[in-house]
């Protein structure tokens, strides 16, 4: 029976006998992760209940099951793929539905935050029978292409099993809960960070007067950062508002002994502001394409 002639979508999951997931969060990764579950023959279930309409179109293009937030439970993992500021609701969520259950699914929690961060939501299931796993997307969700890399820590029960045989790309650490977003802590920390780094000088130059040389300049003496500033600053616009909490995290990660976490807290304002230029003015994104769209200029 197909999914879609059902009217009752867990009904038809248990008929063909599908592997189901629940992915908590539908956003591009989101989304993505489900799309290659999906083409890989699994089910993917997920709660669209106070989404934006983009949110709900994007799920159900995917392939995703919109369900009740208790039926969440039913699937054989939850994954949790939100902005790192809503990592901790999502967790108090699955407490929630999954209070008084024998055997609730496990929660892999996928999302950009710091180990202490994620002990403090790991103790949030001491006692109710939730296994918890953490776990660290690295990479883009590109289309046609195996996706993102996702490590996976202190999965001793080898929990997160049933996602190699639908399609992803998984790297298990050899490491206790926390050494995954350990690693993306200082993955993102050097990605994200030069990319606040390359705004923020951009910026600099455009207010200065000194973008055309520094343009220039760039493109003779670095042209592979020229080259990765040009696709990654445009890409980062939509993102903006969700790399102000992950720099806020990878500064708690480096802690208050750390000269760096400064450096950090100052990204996330470098992000904070132009997340308010994103969905304002645009005067800031303007400067960016300005800059970046100059042609190389020979000398």
């Amino acid at each position: 029976m197909a999914i879609g002639n059902s009217s009752n979508p867990m009904a038809s999951l248990i008929e063909i006998h599908m592997p189901n997931f629940a992915i908590i969060g539908s956003g591009a990764m989101g989304s993505a992760i489900a799309r290659r579950l999906i083409d890989h023959g699994a089910a993917v279930l997920t709660y669209l209940e106070d989404r934006s309409e983009q949110t709900i179109a994007r799920a159900k293009a995917a392939g995703m099951v919109p369900v009740g937030r208790r039926e969440l439970t039913k699937a054989e993992l939850i994954l949790s793929i939100v902005p790192p500021a809503e990592a901790i609701k999502v967790a108090d969520l699955v407490a929630d539905i999954s209070s008084g259950m024998q055997a609730p699914p496990p929660l892999i929690d996928l999302n950009a935050i710091a180990p202490k961060t994620m002990q403090a939501l790991a103790a949030r299931f001491e006692g109710s029978g939730v296994e918890v796993v953490d776990g660290a997307i690295i990479g883009g969700p590109v289309p046609g292409t195996s996706g993102p890399t996702i490590y996976i820590s202190g999965d001793t029960a080898e929990r997160s099993r049933p996602l190699d045989d639908c399609g992803l790309r998984i790297r298990r650490l050899d490491g206790p809960l926390g050494a995954a977003s350990a690693l993306k802590m200082c993955y993102a920390g050097i990605n994200k960070g030069f990319v606040g780094l390359g705004t923020a000088m951009l910026l600099a130059a455009s207010r200065s007067g000194a973008a055309e040389s520094l343009k220039a300049e760039l493109s003779e003496s670095l042209p592979d950062i020229d080259r990765k500033l040009s696709r990654s600053i445009p890409d980062m616009y939509p993102k903006a508002y969700r790399w102000v909490a992950e720099m806020q995290e990878i500064a708690d990660f480096l802690g208050e002994d750390d000269p760096a976490a400064t450096i950090f807290r100052g990204m996330a304002d470098v992000f904070a502001k132009m997340a308010d230029d994103v969905e304002g003015s645009r005067v800031l994104v303007g400067q960016l394409d300005e800059i970046l769209a100059r042609p190389d200029i020979d000398r």
